[in-house]
């Protein structure tokens, strides 16, 4: 059984260009991805709490992003910048949730599926930045969190595999994953992770 996506779509050079020719803007980004993340994986304890069998893993997750947030911050200080005041509406997320259905089943299953392909996204984007920067202590980071973030990608298969059918997961997988591939062609290009 394979856990780890294939996406459909490869994010473009222009994404990674723009991330390093605007670096500061991409860190600041990228807490708030990692303040959302965190909350999603509770939100899903709190929306869920019957799914006892993935509790532990989503409070691992959560913790995992929190301490992600705290080590990116860490960079930020350095670099002498702030946290957004608000955290700007993510266009990208906006979009995937938009896909999740709306039945109490149909939709636990899409979030899943959907927090899958948000972190594979992460994984794949990372490896790109960490690819193209020159400073070590930033490429081992984000060489870190390229691997982290893949793992993630997997967990949540891997949940949504506790509950559903393999071909039911696999089938709307595959939909979803087309659907992300559209919507990432379709976002304008900035530095940020989405």
């Amino acid at each position: 059984m394979k856990f780890r996506i294939d996406l459909t779509v490869d994010s473009k050079k222009e994404w990674v260009d723009a991330v390093l020719n605007d670096f500061n803007a991409f860190l600041q980004d990228h807490a708030d991805c990692e303040r959302k993340a965190s909350g999603m994986a509770l939100s899903l304890v709190a929306k869920y709490p019957n799914r006892t069998e993935i509790i532990p893993e989503l409070i691992d997750t959560s913790v995992e992003e929190l301490e992600h947030f705290r080590d990116v911050y860490a960079i930020m200080q350095r670099r002498g910048l702030q946290l957004n005041h608000e955290i700007p509406k993510d266009l990208y997320i906006q979009q995937l949730l938009k896909i999740c259905r709306d039945g109490r089943e149909e939709r636990f299953m899409d979030r899943l599926l959907l927090a899958s392909l948000v972190e594979t996204r992460g994984a794949e984007r990372f490896r790109l930045v960490y690819e193209a920067l020159e400073d070590e202590e930033l490429k081992q980071f984000y060489h870190r969190l390229w691997a982290s973030e893949a793992r993630h990608g997997e967990v949540f298969v891997r949940m949504a595999l506790n509950y559903f059918e393999e071909d039911d997961v696999y089938n709307r997988l595959e939909e979803m994953k087309e659907k992300e591939g559209v919507i990432l062609n379709n976002l304008e290009i900035r530095p940020a992770l989405h």
